[in-house]
């Protein structure tokens, strides 16, 4: 059981975690839209894609290897380290090519791919150490409205990101004289940064661990090892390495090969990264199937509306940006609000479901767009489905974390963030496969489709408005597949126990 704290230092330790969790969350969208411009600069076009392919792999990765250290060591030097980390990744990335070409990174191109991976692995830490740290601070009866401020982080990201993404892309230059507008988008992180550090220093507990043990370095390992195949296996464009291709093969034979050896590691090891013993309990293998089904659907949303309101509507890219807001603010609103009376009501199961529900009509909708649908329309649409994925950010971890023990309060909340973002990534893949089959069957091989990064480009031979229409169609059955994915989820809510939330740090009875 946690050390009594004071409420000032409670309260500290929470601005710090959230600080840094910001950071992160701020990381993933404010350099996509500066991207454009960083690549221009660098020259490095061909290699557009694995700026964030890098990323993404480096914090999908490292999530499960905190979880487990978070077990066995003080959380205090684990985020410590995790924001030392990414500071010296964001500063790294802002000087990419800096010097000039330097030997084994290379271009300046090269040296952002890298310090990406080195920001990616700080960012693991920074997303998987917030629900842990907020397990050590409150019981879960109080815990879901400071979990909620999870979502709501999130949610603020995401509409901060790419407005100064863009701002300093096209107005950074000013700054600084001789510095690249574009660099400001990593530099930015510095300043809250260190100040995040400076509360962790001076506020945060060291908060150890219920009991110690060591890390399983060869199921470390082999878990890595099979997430770099099969993460690059689903991000690869598949117009140059189809989903066939031996190389594509190569890499999911790879990670399945690699996988399967870290489960068989997983069974005999003492110290194993993730106790498979977890998913024998319902509570845990619901919520896990659950998050990552609605983890697809969420980045369905983020990648695939923009898409929509460009490719048939014909807003700009700009006001395509802007569209995500409501979005956003209406996750904010969800997350807060629902951790908020789950506190007050002991009781989170209904929230869930009644969330679940929420986002399978919002998206339901979705699957009836076309080129008359108004803009108000969609607006509509992206709150009603924002006010019921907010829900899901929160209470998945809290349910598992008031039926887990304290020695497995680590890897069950970090496996949890895993999941869900293992489930974006092969959610966005199947979703991205569904609209380029759709497109190359109507407009022909030729048509060029860059899912990742929200943009399409089509031959210059049908009439405007047949590509819309094909674009529309495409749009329709995206979402009608996120819709079975996000439905799916909602089958698995509907098996997680709601068990009464604990008023206290005491363990909890058997799952």
């Amino acid at each position: 059981m946690p050390a009594p704290l004071s409420p000032q230092d409670r309260a500290l330790t929470l601005l710090a975690v959230l600080l840094a969790l910001f950071l992160g969350a701020l990381d993933q969208t404010i350099v996509a839209t500066a991207l454009p411009r960083i690549v221009e600069d660098l020259q490095g076009m061909t290699r557009y894609a694995w700026v964030a392919t890098t990323y993404l792999l480096a914090s999908t990765a490292m999530v499960p290897v905190y979880g487990k250290l978070a077990d066995i060591m003080s959380r205090r030097t684990i985020e410590l380290w995790t924001i030392g980390l990414f500071l010296a990744g964001s500063a790294l990335c802002g000087l990419a090519g800096e010097f000039g070409t330097l030997p084994v990174l290379g271009d300046g191109m090269n040296q952002l791919i890298v310090f990406r991976a080195v920001q990616g692995l700080g960012a693991a830490g920074l997303f998987a150490m917030a629900f842990i740290v907020i397990a050590d601070l409150f019981p879960p009866a109080e815990r879901g409205r400071y979990q909620g401020f999870v979502g709501a982080t999130f949610g603020i990201a995401s509409v901060l990101g790419p407005l100064l993404g863009g701002l300093f892309a096209d107005h950074g230059d000013a700054l600084l004289p001789g510095v690249a507008g574009w660099r400001w988008v990593f530099y930015v992180n510095l300043p809250f940064g260190l100040l995040a550090l400076w509360f962790v220093l001076r506020h945060m507990p060291r908060l150890e661990p219920a009991h110690r043990g060591r890390l399983d370095v060869a199921g470390a390992l082999l878990l890595v090892g099979g997430l770099v195949p099969f993460v690059l296996a689903l991000q690869i464009d598949k117009t140059a390495h189809p989903w066939t291709s031996p190389f594509t093969l190569a890499l999911l034979g790879a990670a399945g090969v690699l996988l399967l050896l870290f489960v068989l590691r997983t069974r005999r090891a003492e110290h194993p990264l993730i106790t498979l013993d977890l998913f024998r309990w319902r509570i845990f293998a619901a919520s896990v199937g659950a998050v990552f089904f609605h983890g697809a659907g969420f980045l369905g949303l983020t990648i695939f509306l923009p898409l929509y309101v460009t490719g048939v509507l014909g807003t700009s890219a700009t006001a395509a940006g802007t569209t995500l807001i409501p979005l956003s603010l209406s996750i904010v609103f969800g997350s807060t609000v629902s951790g908020q009376i789950v506190s007050r009501v002991g009781r989170y199961k209904a929230f869930m479901v009644g969330g679940g529900l929420v986002v399978i009509a919002g998206i339901a909708g979705l699957t009836q767009l076309s080129t008359t649908t108004p803009f108000w329309a969609v607006v509509a649409l992206m709150i009603i489905c924002g006010l019921g994925l907010g829900p899901t950010l929160p209470l998945f971890p809290l349910a598992v974390q008031n039926a887990v023990d304290a020695r497995r309060l680590g890897q069950a909340t970090s496996a949890i963030q895993f999941f869900r973002q293992i489930g974006g990534v092969v959610g966005t893949a199947a979703l991205g496969t569904v609209l380029a089959l759709t497109l190359v069957k109507a407009l022909g091989p030729d048509v060029s489709v860059r899912v990742g990064e929200g943009l399409a480009g089509t031959p210059a031979g049908p009439p405007p408005d047949a590509i819309r229409e094909v674009y529309a169609l495409a749009i329709r059955r995206v979402f009608t597949l996120a819709l079975l994915l996000v439905a799916t989820g909602w089958v698995f809510t509907l098996f997680v126990p709601d068990l009464p939330l604990r008023k206290t740090f005491s363990e909890p009875a058997a799952a």
